[in-house]
């Protein structure tokens, strides 16, 4: 049988005709790449499948295209949406809370299948994330592609001015690097676009592991972008510049790219209003995504078309620079070699480049260059030798570069066909696709097979259809007397298909004596140890399935020499409190300060570890695949429950992580501030009094409740 391959690409905005590219900041050279490298990798006849999956939308201000639950791409392709969050469209830094629901939809989904993808590429962090959470349940490899990481951006915005906290409230940057780092841990396989990339982007990750990262360059479709322009596309370009333009003869600077802040466009006005020359030799030409009306974009947008516009104003481009509202993907090319055909340039004016497909493009039209000294456009300068790198955060150094550039016919000329050549031979979609195939298949003999625990065939369950989780730690040694009295009867009053469980930090020998004294009925599992621990009824051997998921690269001693160094903020517990996959430590000072400190620690040794903390002076290291919630999962997939039919009481500071997703959970009426923010999870239960709150929610959502 051939691969069946999955590509996860979250924001939703992707479809099979008419890509809305340039619409917002989450529509521009990522989406096009995975749209046409899903459609190149159906085509080969190794592949018999492939799934994107994207986020279902249902938004009166989008396509209806977008609330289609299936759409198909090509013969061997389809693109699969599922709705996680608000139901309208939210930008990507937005969908963050809303994540681990669609981990919990996939999981179930991929369940129902007959087989399992043989690898999931997961495109930016946020489908990382996702990517990280089901390749880890279901024992699938995992290929991510950043295409932009967190910590170039943040320090990229550092250097514009903006401060930490403006960034953060913005672009959520710290969960976003978070996000990476897991990704990173979780990786099978990292693709970059370019060296550059993978040396100094990738890099500055405590997860990143180079031997485990490869370049593979993105292609252009030689189909649409070739030099030699008709005279009806000249015609149709003219058009569209006429309005704005006195003289259209006059060689184009040409720049395409969505209205974003990281494409630095204001800058690029600002050079050419500065030059005389430029301004006498040149038009300017910014191709910024098609819009009907400003005040329908989102700030960012609007913030640099405002910019824009009073640039025009400051040095009286009217008449020499254009800004078409409108125009059709097929147009894109025409823009390229009608530049070519004017012997202008393209410039890319970016702060950050990953890679930068418009150089590529614009390079197969025989259109020379002069873009950012950043990342990708040094890889492609350096094949197609076709324009100048230049420091665009020096506007005289970006004014000079387009001077010199545009100063030379004969150099213009070379760069001309340098770039026609060079796409040709190292940068076409057939390359890229052969070379991807080829690195996959590589790999994948290479990766040691993982236990895959998802059920065929229906397993002798210990459970019933309903699983009710308890926290020994905080829910049942501070519940109130009268409460305890009705959660027997209904404890008691347990049937066949309803099943109770225990989750604690304790040992299960520990935690088994203090239960007794509660006088409960007999727990059918024990989540123990943080999560690290299963165990059964009343089997006292941990389940080796998980013992065996968890333990890859986990190096209990190389945590604590990593942790040593912060003595004076943390000390270990006592013995008792350790086990083989956990590390306890208390806090001299409570909250949350240090943690971040601890996960750099961690990963500035590359420890496949996390930090988890619990009621404010409670810190647990445990291994990174390793946590209640993914125990949780663990048991779901084994034993094939509902996700929907496990109810989660969570109540401290540290418990978020158990009611994220598509579990059922109640968050008592005393419940840990940090808590607030899970309101807008689906199927939580917020007890609204002090008493009988858990009561109340077991009745609510007919959990052990007999009527």
């Amino acid at each position: 049988m051939g691969f069946q391959l999955l590509h996860l690409n979250l924001h939703g905005l992707i479809r099979s005709h008419d890509l809305e590219l340039g619409r917002d900041a989450d529509t521009g050279g990522q989406t096009l790449y995975v749209y046409e490298l899903v459609k190149g990798l159906s085509a080969r006849p190794e592949v018999e499948k492939v799934q994107l999956i994207t986020r279902l939308i249902q938004d009166r201000r989008l396509s209806s295209d977008y609330a289609q639950p299936q759409e198909r791409l090509t013969d061997g392709s389809e693109i699969l949406r599922f709705p996680f969050g608000p139901k309208r469209y939210l930008r990507k830094e937005l969908l963050w809370p809303y994540l681990d629901d669609l981990a919990d939809q996939l999981v179930s989904y991929f369940q129902s299948q007959d087989r399992l993808p043989d690898w999931i590429h997961a495109h930016y962090a946020d489908a990382g994330y996702v990517g990280s959470l089901v390749a880890n349940r279901l024992g699938i490899a995992l290929v991510f592609t950043g295409h932009s990481l967190g910590r170039e951006k943040q320090r990229r915005l550092l250097a514009t001015g903006m401060d930490h906290e403006q960034i953060e409230q913005m672009y959520s940057i710290s969960r976003r690097i978070d996000a990476e780092e897991v990704t990173l841990a979780h990786s099978d396989l990292i693709i970059t676009s370019t060296r550059q990339e993978l040396e100094h982007q990738y890099s500055r990750y405590g997860s990143f592991k180079s031997d485990y990262a490869e370049v593979v360059p993105p292609g252009v479709d030689s189909s649409r972008f070739y030099p030699n322009q008709l005279s009806q596309e000249r015609d149709d370009v003219d058009a569209l510049m006429s309005p704005f333009l006195r003289d259209s003869t006059l060689p184009p600077l040409l720049t395409i790219s969505r209205a974003v802040r990281r494409k630095n466009i204001p800058a690029l006005v600002e050079a050419f209003g500065r030059s005389s020359f430029l301004r006498q030799k040149h038009n300017l030409v910014l191709v910024l995504g098609s819009r009907e009306d400003l005040r329908q974009l989102d700030k960012q947008q609007r913030e640099v078309f405002q910019q824009i516009f009073e640039l025009v104003d400051k040095y009286n481009l009217y008449g020499k620079v254009a800004y078409p509202k409108q125009h059709r993907r097929d147009q894109i090319p025409c823009f390229y070699r009608w530049a070519a055909h004017l012997k202008g340039l393209f410039v890319n004016p970016a702060l950050t480049e990953p890679f930068g497909l418009t150089l590529l493009e614009s390079a197969a039209c025989g259109l020379p260059i002069v873009a950012t000294d950043d990342g990708g456009p040094r890889d492609i300068l350096s094949r197609c030798q076709n324009g100048l790198l230049t420091d665009v955060t020096d506007l005289e150094s970006l004014q000079d570069s387009l001077e010199q550039a545009s100063s030379d016919q004969e150099q213009l000329r070379r760069w001309s066909d340098n770039g026609i050549e060079a796409v040709s031979r190292h940068f076409s979609w057939d390359v890229h696709v052969c070379n991807y195939l080829a690195l996959m298949q590589k790999r994948l003999q290479s990766i040691s097979t993982r236990t895959k625990i998802v059920n065929k065939q229906k397993p002798i369950s210990p459970f019933g259809k309903k699983l009710l989780l308890l926290d020994l730690d905080s829910t049942l040694s501070s519940i109130d007397s009268d409460i305890l009295i009705d959660l027997k009867k209904s404890l008691h009053s347990l049937n066949d298909s309803q099943s109770l469980g225990i989750f604690t930090g304790r040992s299960i020998k520990v935690a088994k004596k203090y239960y007794a004294e509660l006088r409960l009925p007999e727990p059918v599992v024990w989540i123990c140890r943080a999560g690290t621990e299963i165990y059964y009824c009343v089997d006292e051997q941990p389940d080796i399935f998980w013992q065996s998921s968890i333990n890859m690269n986990w190096d209990r001693h190389e945590v604590e020499k990593a942790l040593s160094s912060l003595e004076n903020h943390l000390v270990l517990q006592p013995k008792e409190q350790q086990s083989d996959y956990k590390v306890s430590y208390l806090l001299k000072e409570p909250g949350e300060s240090l943690l971040p400190l601890v996960r750099k620690r961690l990963r500035q040794q590359k420890l496949s570890a996390l930090p988890y903390l619990h009621c404010h002076w409670y810190l647990d290291v445990i291994p990174l695949r390793a946590s209640r919630a993914e125990a949780i999962r663990h048991l779901i997939l084994r034993w094939d429950l509902s996700i929907e039919n496990v109810f989660i009481v969570a109540s401290q500071q540290g418990d978020a992580e158990l009611i994220r997703g598509l579990t059922t959970a109640l968050v008592p009426h005393d419940h840990d501030p940090s808590l607030e923010p899970l309101r807008s999870q689906q199927r939580v239960f917020f007890a609204s009094k002090s008493k009988h709150g858990l009561i109340d929610a077991l009745k609510q959502y007919q959990f052990f409740i007999n009527r």
